[in-house]
């Protein structure tokens, strides 16, 4: 009886230090590889839109978008044009975002999110590149855009590429009121006199 006592008590016991108790082993949050370049801004759903319409998307088209933030841009693209797309960001949780973004509008057989440095990249297997990113990083990005295949085209939003011709630049004013200007080139980059 001794026995059957004791073990009630642990039982007891158990229970409810497991309503109460902190985990012995505290999860702790998962943290970036380095410190991410840029601050997470999302793009409106309206300038991803134009970018994309921009990049004259098809579903034959393999899109990445790199920083790709709470995933909007590749999920818009699966969407709206039926096409493989790769969102990268260096943030696990932007990535945790991303990824549940997916999950939530079905895309999940189109769209794979990747926790990846973006300059360890190798890009040329897509077709389109998506940017938000500050100048300096787009120039940065360059080595790797110029092994893109004849033809792909790189969408930015609000920053230019120094040094570099763009094809098109747009400007779009959404329901936020402040006007953000697109900018688009197609590869081979047109590199500027003063480069």
């Amino acid at each position: 009886m001794f026995r059957s006592l004791w073990l009630a008590m642990v039982a007891v016991g158990l229970v409810v230090c497991s309503a109460t108790c902190p985990p012995l082993v505290a999860q702790e949050e998962a943290q970036p590889e380095r410190t991410p370049d840029v601050i997470f801004v999302p793009t409106p759903h309206e300038v991803v839109a134009k970018m994309l319409e921009m990049a004259k998307v098809t579903k034959d088209d393999l899109v990445y978008d790199l920083g790709c933030g709470d995933g909007r841009i590749v999920v818009a693209a699966a969407k709206k044009y039926g096409c493989k797309a790769v969102g990268f960001d260096i943030d696990p949780k932007r990535v945790a975002e991303a990824k549940e973004n997916v999950k939530k509008n079905k895309v999940g057989h189109l769209v794979s999110i990747e926790q990846k440095d973006i300059f360890e990249l190798d890009l040329s297997k897509a077709s389109v590149i998506t940017l938000y990113l500050l100048p300096s990083l787009n120039v940065k990005l360059i080595p790797q855009l110029e092994k893109l295949k004849p033809g792909s085209r790189i969408v930015s939003h609000d920053f230019d590429m120094r040094g570099v011709e763009p094809d098109q630049k747009v400007e779009v004013t959404p329901k936020d009121g402040r006007t953000h200007t697109i900018y688009l080139w197609t590869t081979p980059l047109k590199k500027t006199q003063s480069e």
